[in-house]
């Protein structure tokens, strides 16, 4: 009894797939049927019934001969339900092949709060590394920040949710020393990398400024990157010369004097294999990731298998009995003789 009233709760018909879901449609004609077929069982009575003076009785075995109609409506219904073959489906997904580990370093020093790239360098880089994360599929991703000294603040990991709350984490002043290591950076990036057993490993450096803090010079850390087979792509954000940065006490735009050292950045980039790109926009950063997710492309299978279950039957056989049903009925007095 619990299986049959499972077979009507709406979850369990909620839950289900259907194949031919236009089908279900039909449901809103079934009552459509028995108005018409009542309408036109008046139109051609043609008993006159006579009653005597007064209001007869009214007796509950008179709803009875409703019993027929409602039968015969399960029935059509259940019967559009199974032609509408619902379904289960299972499926699973196996993933093989290899993936890249990339470790994206960021620059976080007061300089990215200037608004060449919109809103600033910082919130512009943190969107669009965001975007590149969403696209990777199966590869590791970690995270370095650093101005004056650099951190690592996330492990190679596949937990991209983990990954996103880090990028929406960084903000000016979040390491306290000013500055820009860029080679302190790029050995923490390499101290990350270098036990990886992926097919391809790569970092990706994103700063503004040249070179002016950390113990540890860039170009070194770049041949180390290149020693462990590491790429680098380093991408220099903004332009140079005088760039919007905040307001004064009056309300107007302030200017500064920003310059990126385009040659070391070149140089890092070429002795490791990578390449650089030059970002002086929102627009040319969006490429700039675009290009890098097209270069490093993870050579991922995926195998999907699906197992289909039928479940229409119960229903086709509940219709088969109500519908034999009904017509045990119809040579019964329940029947209505005069609209069948």
């Amino acid at each position: 009894m619990n299986d049959f009233f499972n077979l009507l709760r709406y979850t369990t018909l909620a839950g289900y797939q259907w194949q031919q879901p236009r089908l279900l449609l039909l449901l809103a004609a079934v009552p459509l049927l028995f108005g018409l077929r009542w309408l036109l069982a008046r139109r051609r009575a043609q008993v006159a019934v006579a009653l005597a003076p007064g209001t007869a009785a009214r007796d509950w075995t008179a709803a009875l001969r409703f019993v027929p109609d409602v039968v015969l409506a399960l029935a059509l219904g259940f019967g559009i339900v199974a032609l509408a073959r619902p379904q289960r489906t299972d499926e699973r997904v196996e993933q093989s092949g290899r993936g890249i580990d990339i470790v994206l370093a960021v620059d976080v020093s007061g300089s990215m709060e200037i608004q060449d790239l919109r809103p600033t360098r910082l919130e512009a880089a943190k969107k669009l590394a965001t975007d590149f994360v969403n696209s990777r599929v199966g590869d590791r991703l970690g995270l370095v920040a650093f101005a004056g000294e650099a951190y690592s603040l996330a492990p190679l990991t596949t937990d991209y949710d983990l990954l996103r709350e880090d990028l929406a984490s960084l903000r000016l002043g979040l390491i306290a020393e000013d500055g820009t290591a860029i080679g302190s950076a790029l050995g923490v990036a390499v101290n990350r990398l270098r036990e990886s057993t992926a097919r391809s490993r790569v970092c990706i450096l994103l700063s503004d400024g040249e070179s002016n803090a950390g113990s540890l010079d860039p170009l070194l850390a770049a041949q180390l990157a290149h020693a462990f087979n590491i790429r680098l792509y380093t991408i220099g954000l903004g332009k140079d010369g005088f760039v919007p940065y905040g307001q004064d006490s009056l309300g107007r735009t302030r200017y500064v004097s920003t310059r990126l050292d385009e040659t070391t950045m070149r140089e890092l980039a070429a002795a490791a294999d990578g390449r650089f790109f030059r970002a002086t926009d929102t627009g040319a950063l969006r490429d700039v990731f675009a290009q890098i997710n097209r270069l490093e492309k993870s050579e991922i299978k995926q195998f999907r298998y699906r197992n289909i279950t039928d479940l229409y039957r119960p229903y086709l056989w509940l219709s088969v009995a109500l519908w034999l049903l009904w017509l045990l009925l119809k040579n019964t007095f329940l029947s209505n003789p005069l609209e069948d």
